[in-house]
C-alpha cells in the first residue's frame, strides 16, 4: 500500500453478492476555507462508490470505511478522461472551427458539441471503463 495514497471515509449502505456500496461525503475545497460562513457557496455532495471483489460478509450495512483507489495511476487515468481530454477536445474544435472561417457562436457549438459526444462515448463505455479503475476498502 502506498502512503500516498488517497483514502476517504465512507459509510457500508448497501451489500450486494461481491459488491460492497460506500456512500462517502466529498467537499469541496470551499470546507477547509474560514470565510465559508459568509460566502454561502458550501458544496458537499454524497457520492456512492461500489466496491468489486470483496468478501461481502466482513462488512455489515452502517459500518464506517475507507475508500482507496487500487493505484495511483487509477486516479490519474480518471482526471485524465474527466478533465484533461475533453479539455483539448474543446479547444481543438473551437479553434479548427475558427480557423475555418465559422462565426465564434457556430464554432462554440460545435466545440461544446464535441465534448457533448466525447461524453456520449464515455458514457458508453463506462462499463469497459469501471474495470479499470477499481476501488478498495480498508478497514
Amino acid at each position: 500500500m502506498l502512503m500516498s495514497q488517497i483514502k476517504h471515509s465512507g459509510e457500508v449502505v448497501r451489500i450486494e453478492y461481491d459488491t460492497v456500496y460506500v456512500k462517502m461525503t466529498v467537499n469541496s475545497a470551499c470546507s477547509g476555507c474560514h470565510a465559508k460562513a459568509v460566502c454561502g457557496v458550501n458544496e458537499s455532495e454524497d457520492k456512492i462508490v461500489e466496491v468489486s471483489d470483496v468478501v461481502a460478509a466482513d462488512y455489515s450495512v452502517g459500518e464506517v470505511v475507507q475508500v482507496a483507489l487500487q493505484s495511483n495511476s487509477m486516479g490519474t487515468k480518471a482526471v485524465v478522461l474527466t478533465y484533461v481530454v475533453p479539455f483539448f477536445i474543446l479547444t481543438l474544435l473551437l479553434v479548427g472551427a475558427l480557423w475555418l472561417g465559422l462565426s465564434e457562436g457556430v464554432s462554440a457549438l460545435v466545440a461544446l458539441g464535441g465534448v457533448a459526444l466525447y461524453c456520449v462515448v464515455l458514457y458508453t463505455l463506462r462499463h469497459r471503463i469501471k474495470n479499470t479503475i477499481k476501488f478498495i476498502i480498508i478497514k
